[in-house]
């Protein structure tokens, strides 16, 4: 049977790494803060429910963060953080216990002037 491997361009690779790498974060996210009261999505690839407290069933949540794949990926890695994403607008957060800062960046190094209490 002939091998069906498709050559990416240069910007397909990129997406479907991007794509990946977003999924990976989110369920590291979920792992370090299982739950389902608050949902992260980044669209237009994934969301995850996490966080311990109240759960949603049906319809939107109370708690949503949204931001884009670029957002994302320099928080989880530590690029950015969580206030100045906020600031800058790239991260949108209603609801209780939005604040993600307790639990990124989800690899590498955390700023101890960056980390708070979780709100709970």
């Amino acid at each position: 049977m002939p091998a069906r491997l498709k050559v990416l361009s240069p910007e397909q690779l990129e997406t479907a790494d991007t794509r990946a790498l977003v999924k990976h974060y989110l369920a590291v996210l979920a792992e370090r803060a299982p739950g389902a009261s608050v949902e992260v999505r980044v669209p237009p690839i994934a969301a995850a429910q996490v966080i311990p407290g109240v759960r949603h069933t049906r319809g939107t949540p109370p708690a949503v963060i949204e931001t884009d794949p670029e957002t994302w990926l320099d928080l989880a890695t530590g690029r950015t953080t969580w206030h100045a994403a906020l600031s800058a607008g790239s991260v949108r957060a209603s609801g209780e216990r939005t604040d993600l800062t307790p639990y990124l960046p989800l690899d590498g190094p955390r700023d101890p002037a960056d980390v708070a209490t979780p709100d709970r």
